[in-house]
């Protein structure tokens, strides 16, 4: 009964928030969500930078990481000792 009635206050609560930002607040909400646009823009760009230099630094330890393999020539394996 419980999951019942959490589904119908939802549905109450949803119909009431539309028609309160549509009716009667429509100004409020709008300067709200145009006052969202530029810190949205500016912390997504600056989270797209901060991955950009990230994965520039990884490609970077990548291919070093690649470059040292290469120079140094691999240990050959051990071979087992039998008794």
């Amino acid at each position: 009964m419980g999951k019942f009635l959490a589904i119908l206050f939802g549905l109450i609560a949803v119909a009431g928030g539309v028609y309160l930002a549509v009716y009667v607040w429509w100004q409020e909400f709008y300067e709200l969500v145009f006052g969202f646009i530029p810190p949205i823009l500016f912390f997504g760009g600056l989270i797209a930078l901060i991955a950009g230099i990230s994965s520039m630094k990884d490609a970077k330890r990548t291919k070093q990481l690649e470059e040292e393999t290469e120079e140094t020539p691999e240990a050959a394996p051990e071979e087992a000792k039998e008794e």
